[in-house]
């Protein structure tokens, strides 16, 4: 093919994919000095200016001339370039997409439309059948693209990827022709919710330390057995990174609870379970509480303002749940206070189903709660 003339140029009425040229070359070194494309990507670090007339001269020209070589587009908005994607395979129907996007236009939806103009394209124009997206797990931005863009069955490959001679485990999708190029299932925000002298949001890498302290208390050390013994800070870290996993697959939703005056951590409510297939539109509730906020019906009120969350239509804001269960272990009498109080019904016990400490294994007392059921 002829290069620049034979890139086709798809657009819609934001983006404009189009062929890398000379004029380009500046942009890409500015891009490619910015930190989180070197983490995230297999660029050059460091990156010179060379490297970018390269890529925009050679690299992307004589890989457009090759049968299954890789296909870049420039992505251009409001006149500048602004990134690439690009597509590339293709042997039996089958090809991967890149695409990198600049801090200047970032937060505007650029990615997701420019990555479904290029799939789109490879879809009706060259017959693939299937494209794989590919990213380095803890890479969000990127999965939040190809979610946007209808990639689904996300699975973890143990060091699946590998740049500039390290490996690292990689998320991988995928998106079929006859699908739709629209989000799959839930990704739940973490909105903040106020009480009574107490703010539920977002847990935050800061909040390490008190998670920690909390984790290392002796009560609930016992209640929650799988628990690491001693619970380090990097235990701690893992936590507070971990919750980001359950947003995105639609599992579950993780709250600090911060003290209003202060914003420092008390403890920690949870809705996860939200996912499962038997039984839709259900979610189970989960909570720990600092030794700080002990004895001041916090983790009480915690629950109940995300009980009425969960029942809230997700067009509301919510999480449409249609049912609540909740577990404590017989004899956690604080557990089962916080649920009594806040109207749970006790349907049962589930015997020798909560792990404990030296191989002790203790009943569960399992409540539930459903929207119209009356609030003390």
């Amino acid at each position: 093919m002829r290069f620049p003339e034979d890139v086709p140029v798809l657009s819609d009425d934001v983006v404009t994919l189009r062929a890398h040229s000379l004029a380009d070359a500046d942009d890409v070194y500015e891009l490619c000095q910015d930190p989180e494309m070197q983490r995230w990507t297999v660029i050059p670090v460091p990156y010179s200016r060379e490297a970018a007339v390269s890529f925009v001269t050679e690299m992307v020209p004589d890989n457009w001339r090759k049968e299954y070589g890789e296909r870049a587009w420039a992505i251009e908005v409001d006149g500048r370039f602004s990134g690439s994607v690009s597509l590339h395979g293709g042997e039996g129907g089958v090809g991967e997409i890149g695409f990198s996007i600049a801090p200047w236009v970032r937060g505007r939806g650029v990615m997701t439309r420019a990555a479904k103009l290029a799939i789109r394209h490879v879809f009706d124009d060259l017959g693939w059948q299937r494209v794989i997206w590919r990213a380095f797990v803890g890479n969000w931005a990127s999965r939040r693209v190809a979610w946007k863009a209808g990639f689904r069955g996300v699975v973890v490959v143990p060091g699946g990827g590998s740049a500039r001679g390290v490996r690292y485990d990689e998320w991988v999708a995928t998106v079929a022709r006859d699908e739709e190029l629209e989000p799959q299932g839930n990704w739940w925000t973490v909105p903040e919710l106020k009480g009574d002298g107490f703010v539920l949001r977002a847990l935050r890498p800061d909040d390490a330390p008190r998670v920690q302290e909390a984790c290392n208390d002796e009560r609930t050390q016992y209640w929650l057995a799988g628990l690491p013994s001693p619970y380090e800070l990097h235990h701690a870290e893992g936590f507070v990174e971990s919750r980001k996993e359950p947003l995105a697959s639609g599992e579950g939703v993780s709250w600090a609870i911060a003290d209003a005056a202060t914003d420092e951590l008390l403890g920690n409510v949870s809705i996860f379970g939200m996912k499962k297939r038997m039984d839709s539109g259900s979610g189970e509730i989960g909570y720990w509480m600092h030794p700080a906020g002990r004895g001041r019906n916090l983790m009480t009120n915690a629950v109940r303002l995300v009980i009425e969350h969960a029942f809230t239509p997700i067009e509301e804001g919510g999480l449409s749940r249609r049912r609540i269960t909740l577990l404590a272990a017989v004899g956690n009498t604080a557990s089962a206070h916080v649920a009594e109080a806040n109207g749970f019904t006790k349907v049962g016990v589930s015997r020798a189903a909560a792990p404990g400490r030296e191989g002790r294994w203790d009943d569960d007392y399992i409540f539930e709660i459903l929207p119209g059921d009356p609030r003390p």
